[in-house]
């Protein structure tokens, strides 16, 4: 009897076990930031999936917005939308360098970037300065599947200031493949567009008057 109870005591601990693994990688990751380890960050951050993410996030961003303006024209906001595509891909890889990542992820904003931030937003970002704070990280990961983990950055905050990150387990470790803005932050980079996809269309209508 007490050796068919060991089976799955055994399997409970081996799950707990690789629940908790992605804290610790979580944990390097943080220290990393904190030292500006630029050589840790590019080593555990795959830069393509990254890029592919931020370009969906901002066109989505900009699409919504857009999509609210009546105004437009079927094909007016297709060729804003084509247009949006490309300040985002321009904007991906802008942000999407070892600096800049561990900028997003030290306080939540890219502060190095021209993006204002909101007067009323406290910076709150991946920090980690014992072992005890990764409780309530662990308490609000999302394990998708055996290969992936989402997990809010902070988990404390407002789910529209949590930067949300993707890691998948490559070999024995752990990566970061995806960084989810908080909306806050997308909502200011979709106006930051807009207001450039204004005036391109500004420049398009002065074009044809012509």
């Amino acid at each position: 009897m007490v050796r068919w109870l060991a089976i799955p005591l055994a399997l409970a601990l081996a799950w707990l076990a690789f629940t908790v693994s992605p804290l610790w990688s979580l944990y390097d990751l943080a220290q990393a930031v904190r030292r500006h380890d630029v050589a840790y960050i590019e080593s555990h951050v795959n830069f393509r999936t990254l890029r592919l993410s931020l370009v969906r996030q901002i066109t989505g961003a900009v699409r919504a917005a857009s999509d609210t303006d009546l105004e437009l024209e079927p094909r007016d906001r297709q060729r804003l939308n084509d247009v949006a595509y490309g300040l985002a891909l321009a904007l991906a890889e802008t942000l999407v360098t070892p600096e800049t990542v561990m900028d997003l992820l030290d306080n939540g904003w890219p502060d190095k970037l021209d993006i204002e931030r909101p007067a009323d937003l406290k910076p709150e970002g991946l920090a980690i300065g014992s072992a005890g704070r990764l409780l309530p990280y662990y308490t609000s990961l999302e394990m998708r599947g055996f290969r992936a983990v989402v997990i809010p950055i902070p988990p404390e905050a407002p789910r529209a200031e949590r930067t949300r990150i993707r890691l998948r387990l490559r070999g024995l470790s752990w990566r970061l493949v995806d960084i989810e803005m908080a909306g806050i932050l997308r909502a200011q980079i979709a106006a930051k567009l807009g207001r450039a996809l204004a005036r391109a269309k500004l420049g398009a209508s002065a074009g044809e008057e012509k």
